[in-house]
């Protein structure tokens, strides 16, 4: 039986997979099985898994029914005492597995350890850096806050916890890695491995590239969290809103050009401001409404071609300094 079970979701993922498999097919930890559910794919994804040829890889196709709902076929079809679940388009540094497994063995009442994730693109370069914390034991309200994980590529998780906290909520559609993180952190301490060891890959068809998507599933989160939270945490009730609308200004800039996306970021900015007035103060204000402002006016090809010439327009991502990490 495999100490860890690997739990990949793959719809028409023919043009990443292989590199994903790759990744943890170069473990330098290699007492682990990958489970595979096919959702339903369409292409060649499962000659792609096929052709390599690895006992270790494990297919069960189903007939199409979303990420939230492959995941939990995944954790059914798992025999190892560890998870982690890999998106079908990201990538793991070959150390991953090795150094969280020892973390969390470190740390033996912790559920889950995670790593530091940075973005890459659809050819595997270098986008920007990711979020980039140390944050364990209690991480609750933290993680509530922002979601410091930053991807669903990213915890291995001791497989007895779902017994507790239950599988993948199948009615969220936005934000639904961050529903689990938040559900785990409400009932076990976190471990870390402060390392880059997340490549998430980014890109304008993307399932996290639907922000209206994202932020309503998001709010979902923040108030089913917040319904049964003590006291304490509820009382960030504001500073948790005013988190997510600055990283929902990110999801409608960060990915895809155009009039709609523009006006979206600006209606992000103005309730984020609402509930934290200190961007009105922000050296990052100003860069925000250039960005803004360029998408509205000119054409996505023309705006996309003005904002290249200022490389300091990626300070966009600068608002994540304005997270507020009260507890």
């Amino acid at each position: 039986m495999p100490l860890i079970s690997v739990l990949i979701s793959v719809y028409n993922g023919e043009k990443t997979i292989r590199e994903t498999l790759e990744s943890v097919l170069a473990q330098t930890f290699s007492d682990f099985e990958i489970v595979i559910i096919n959702d339903g794919s369409t292409d060649s994804t499962v000659e792609a898994i096929n052709s390599l040829g690895d006992s270790r890889i494990h297919i069960f196709s189903y007939p199409n029914a979303g990420l939230n709902a492959s995941r939990n076929r995944a954790i059914s079809h798992a025999e190892g005492e560890y998870v982690s679940f890999l998106d079908a388009d990201d990538l793991w540094t070959p150390d991953k597995l090795e150094l969280q497994l020892k973390a969390l063995q470190d740390y033996p009442e912790a559920a889950a350890v995670y790593s530091w994730t940075d973005y890459i693109d659809i050819e595997s370069k270098f986008l920007r850096t990711g979020p980039h914390h140390s944050f364990q034991g209690d991480v609750f309200a933290k993680l509530l806050l922002a979601d410091f994980i930053g991807s669903g590529s990213n915890p291995l998780i001791r497989k007895s916890a779902f017994a507790e906290v239950g599988d993948f909520d199948t009615s969220i559609k936005g934000g639904q890695d961050w529903d689990m993180w938040v559900r785990l952190a409400r009932r076990y301490p976190f471990a870390v491995v402060p390392s880059v060891q997340i490549l998430y890959r980014q890109y304008s068809t993307s399932w996290s590239a639907n922000a209206q998507r994202q932020e309503q599933g998001c709010l979902r989160i923040i108030e089913k969290a917040l319904a049964d939270a003590p006291e304490s945490v509820k009382k960030l009730r504001k500073d948790i809103l005013g988190n997510r609308y600055k990283e929902s200004i990110i999801d409608a800039l960060g990915k895809v050009a155009g009039r709609d996306r523009a006006l979206l970021a600006l209606r992000y900015l103005a309730t984020a401001i609402y509930y934290d007035p200190r961007l009105l103060r922000s050296r990052i204000l100003p860069t925000l409404l250039f960005t803004i402002g360029t998408r509205l006016i000119l054409p996505p090809d023309r705006a996309q071609s003005v904002l290249e010439r200022y490389p300091n327009l990626s300070n966009i991502y600068g608002i994540f300094g304005y997270i507020r990490w009260s507890d």
